[in-house]
């Protein structure tokens, strides 16, 4: 089988993971087209006697550590400068978490990922925990019409110091919520219960105010297709806690430093 049939269906988990790792869909996606052209480039380089989704997360993160990619003038992205692209490499703890918790790799095979040794992901994982527990706490709103989802959430979300403002079960209720009460992130379901759209509602409100998103949702395929906008940060039902918590770290992470860069 070819590389390209091998790799194929992982490159929606693959975008969702530099994103996240990135902060950014654009950059993301960036280092994911870097990937797929280093490979077209050098087929070698994609280590066979692994699993293919190992291999191709493997190759990756060597090209996401490359300081030469980084600092690649040609490949900029929304005006990102070199060194602003430097800055945004993400520590290995937050590697290794998002690889065993997003991604769902055991410690081993994030530990083949990441060409270490397994006790090191296992203390990088613990590191990124505390720093997942350090995270400013602020107020969520959630879009979710299904009841037993959404209180799973709000357990979750409160486990993790956060305070939900709201449970919106439709596009009206969303809107209401956040001109209500100003939220600090919002957790968004697709699919709503009065047959509207989480993602419509979402743009609407990403019109007037500016604040992360994660979308949730049974079929992350569909968003992640790479022909049409595609949200940042998304979590696959059903959804692990550890999943969660990881995801909403990472979007309070880079909305931190947005908030923290001078204008």
């Amino acid at each position: 089988m070819s590389i390209a049939a091998e790799i194929a269906p992982q490159l929606p988990y693959l975008r969702r993971f530099s994103r996240a790792l990135s902060g950014s869909q654009a950059s993301g996606d960036a280092y994911v087209v870097e990937t797929l052209e280093a490979l077209v480039a050098d087929p070698a380089s994609f280590p066979r006697a692994l699993p293919p989704r190992i291999a191709l997360y493997q190759v990756f993160l060597r090209l996401w550590s490359s300081l030469a990619l980084n600092m690649e003038p040609a490949k900029q992205v929304e005006g990102i400068s070199p060194e602003q692209r430097l800055e945004r490499l993400a520590p290995r703890s937050r590697q290794a978490f998002l690889l065993t918790t997003m991604e769902g790799f055991s410690s081993e095979e994030a530990a083949i990922i990441m060409r270490v040794d397994e006790k090191e992901v296992i203390t990088l994982v613990a590191e990124a925990t505390e720093e997942v527990a350090r995270q400013i706490a602020t107020e969520i709103l959630i879009i979710e019409d299904e009841p037993i989802i959404a209180l799973d959430l709000q357990s979750i979300v409160e486990e993790l110091g956060h305070r939900v403002v709201g449970i919106a079960r439709t596009h009206a209720q969303a809107l209401a919520q956040v001109a209500e009460h100003s939220p600090g992130l919002i957790l968004a379901d697709i699919q709503l219960a009065d047959g509207s759209s989480g993602l419509k509602a979402v743009n609407e409100i990403l019109a007037s105010v500016e604040l992360p998103v994660i979308f949730i949702t049974a079929y992350p395929e569909r968003l992640l297709t790479g022909q049409q906008p595609e949200p940042t940060f998304l979590i696959t039902k059903p959804f692990r806690p550890e999943i969660v918590k990881a995801t909403i770290s990472q979007a309070l992470f880079f909305n931190k430093r947005a908030s923290l860069r001078p204008a």
